[in-house]
C-alpha cells in the first residue's frame, strides 16, 4: 500500500510533528489504497513560517519569471496526467474516463488559462484618463491557506494554487484528507517545477485541526476555501478575528428550467447528464429540473427513461459508467434523502434506496428521479452530492423564475429555451453567479461562484488574480517629462 506521511514544506518532504495516521479508502472497494498522516496545529505553524520567509522575495519577482514558473509546471503537470488520472480514480472513485478526460485535465486547462490572465494582466495603471498622477497598483496579498474539497480535487487545487502564485502570493494548501493523493501528486509537480522553497507548502489534515488553525493563524493573510456551507461559515468565524480575507466557494443547488419551447427530450436528457456527471457530487450540478407544464408529463417519462440507461460501474473500468460516491458518510447521506424524499410524498420514477444491482460492497448508489417534487420538500431545499434529481412543475415563466430563486443557494442556473428573448429576460432575474443556456459550456477565464450562500468571490482568469490582489492607490505618481 502506497505510503504518503510527510508533509511538503520549504521545499522538501517534512516528517509531521506527531504522528498520526489515516487511511486513505477507496470508494470503489471499501479498501484502504494509500495511507497519510493527518496534522497538527504546529505543522501548519511550520508551514506558514516557511511561507512567510519566502514572500518577499517571490512576491519581488517579475512577471516574466512566475509565467516561466507556470510554464515549468504545465510541462510537468501534461507528462504527468496519467498519474493524477489514476490517483484521483483511486481517491474518490471517478471512472479513469472522466478522471483522464475530466478530472485530471482540468489542471492543466486551468494552469493554461491562468498563464495567459497573467501575461495581459495590467497590475499598475491610472486612475482614469483625468487622473493620470493617480496610479493603482495591485499588488500580492501575502501568505496564503487554501482549503480544497475532494469532489474535483485537482479543479480546486489549481483555481486556487495558481492565481495566488501568480499574483506573487506564497501559500499553505490543505486538500481533502478523504482525496489527498491528487495533491501529493501536485507537490511532487511543483518540487520538479523548481519553484523555490516555501513558495508553495501542503499539509494533509482535518478541518478541525489543520483547517481551524489556518484559518485562525495570524501569520495568514487570506484564506480560500472550497467545500460545504457549513464548514464555509466555520472558516469565516475561525478568520474574522485577524480580519483575514475570506473567499468562499461553496453549496448549490442549481435550477434547470425547462421551457415547453425547447426540444424537451434533447433538453431533459443534457440536464440529467450532468446531474448525475461525477455521481452528482459537483456543486454546481442542475439537481432541480423546473419544467412547464404543457410538456412536463413528457418530460418525466423522458428522465425515467434516460435514468434507466445510466450505468454504474468500476471506476477502474474504461467507459461513460459513472462510479461510486466518495465515502460511506456520502453514501449514507444520500440514502437518508432519499427516503425522506420518499416519506415527504415525492413520486418515485426511477432508482430509489440502495445499491444497483450486481453490487454489494462500495459506495455505489442508483441514479434516481423524483417527480412531483414541491421547492418545499428536503430534496428540494438541501444539496444531495448523489445522483439525485428533483422535477417540479410550473404555470409560468414568473412562477419558474419564482421557484428557481427559492434557495439559500445561488450558485448557478440553467435555461433551456427557443426564445432568445426569454433566455436573456430570465437570465438577467435569476439570482445566481453562473447561468448557462442551452447546453452553453463557460468560455475559458469565465468567473466561477455564487450569490447568497453559494459563497464569496470569483475564480478563474483575470477575476482568480483580483482575489489574490490587494489595491493600493498612489497619488503624485510622477509623470513623463515631468
Amino acid at each position: 500500500m502506497l505510503r504518503k506521511t510527510d508533509f511538503y514544506i520549504d521545499g522538501k518532504w517534512t516528517a509531521p510533528a506527531v504522528p498520526r495516521e489515516l487511511e486513505v479508502i477507496n470508494p470503489a472497494d471499501e479498501q484502504p489504497c494509500a495511507v497519510i498522516s493527518l496534522g497538527s496545529g504546529a505543522d501548519v505553524d511550520k508551514a506558514v513560517a516557511a511561507a512567510r520567509r519566502a514572500f518577499p522575495a517571490w512576491a519581488a519577482t517579475s512577471r516574466e519569471e512566475r509565467i516561466a514558473a507556470l510554464e515549468r509546471l504545465l510541462g510537468v503537470y501534461k507528462a504527468r496526467m496519467n498519474d493524477m488520472a489514476r490517483a484521483i480514480s483511486q481517491e474518490m472513485g471517478a471512472p479513469m474516463k472522466l478522471a483522464t478526460g475530466s478530472q485530471a485535465s482540468v489542471g492543466a486547462f486551468h494552469i493554461k488559462n491562468f498563464i495567459r490572465a497573467l501575461k495581459e494582466f495590467h497590475f499598475e495603471h491610472p486612475l482614469d484618463e483625468r487622473n493620470p498622477q493617480e496610479m493603482i497598483v495591485h499588488e500580492p496579498i501575502g501568505v496564503c491557506g487554501l482549503i480544497t474539497p475532494w469532489n474535483w480535487p485537482m479543479n480546486q487545487v489549481t483555481l486556487k494554487v495558481v492565481p495566488a502564485l501568480a499574483t506573487g502570493c506564497t501559500v499553505v494548501l490543505k486538500p481533502s484528507e478523504i482525496a489527498p493523493m491528487s495533491s501529493v501528486v501536485f507537490a511532487e509537480m511543483v518540487d520538479e517545477a523548481g519553484f523555490p522553497a516555501g513558495v508553495f507548502n501542503m499539509v494533509n489534515g482535518d478541518g478541525p485541526t489543520v483547517g481551524e488553525a489556518m484559518s485562525r493563524h495570524p501569520d495568514i493573510d487570506m484564506m480560500s476555501f472550497t467545500g460545504s456551507t457549513r464548514a464555509g461559515i466555520a472558516v469565516s468565524k475561525a478568520a474574522a478575528d485577524t480580519v483575514k480575507r475570506v473567499t468562499l466557494e461553496l453549496g448549490g443547488k442549481s435550477p434547470n428550467l425547462v421551457f415547453a419551447d425547447t426540444d424537451v427530450e434533447a433538453a431533459v436528457v443534457r440536464g440529467l447528464d450532468h446531474c448525475f456527471q461525477n455521481t452528482g457530487q459537483s456543486c454546481n450540478a442542475p439537481t432541480r429540473m423546473l419544467v412547464e407544464r404543457p410538456v412536463y408529463d413528457r418530460a418525466v417519462e423522458v428522465a425515467a427513461e434516460h435514468t434507466r440507461k445510466v450505468r454504474v460501474g468500476n471506476p477502474a473500468e474504461d467507459g461513460d459508467h459513472i462510479g461510486p460516491l466518495v465515502s460511506q458518510a456520502q453514501f449514507d447521506k444520500v440514502q437518508g434523502l432519499i427516503e425522506i424524499a420518499i416519506k415527504e410524498g415525492a413520486r418515485l420514477v426511477a432508482g430509489g434506496p440502495g445499491r444497483p444491482e450486481g453490487f454489494n460492497r462500495g459506495y455505489y448508489v442508483r441514479p434516481t428521479v423524483f417527480a412531483d417534487v414541491t421547492n418545499d420538500m428536503t430534496i428540494a431545499r438541501e444539496e444531495v452530492f448523489g445522483p439525485v434529481l428533483a422535477m417540479i412543475p410550473f404555470e409560468s415563466e414568473e412562477e419558474a423564475i419564482a421557484i428557481a430563486n427559492d434557495t439559500p443557494y445561488g450558485l448557478s442556473s440553467y435555461i433551456q429555451s427557443g426564445d432568445p428573448e426569454r433566455v436573456r429576460r430570465v437570465a438577467r432575474q435569476l439570482r445566481s453567479g453562473m447561468v448557462q443556456a442551452n447546453g452553453a459550456s463557460r468560455a475559458p477565464g469565465s468567473p466561477f461562484g455564487g450569490y447568497k450562500q453559494s459563497g464569496l468571490g470569483r475564480e478563474g482568469g483575470k477575476y482568480g488574480l483580483e482575489d489574490f490582489l490587494e489595491i493600493k492607490a498612489v497619488s503624485g505618481w510622477p509623470q513623463d517629462g515631468a
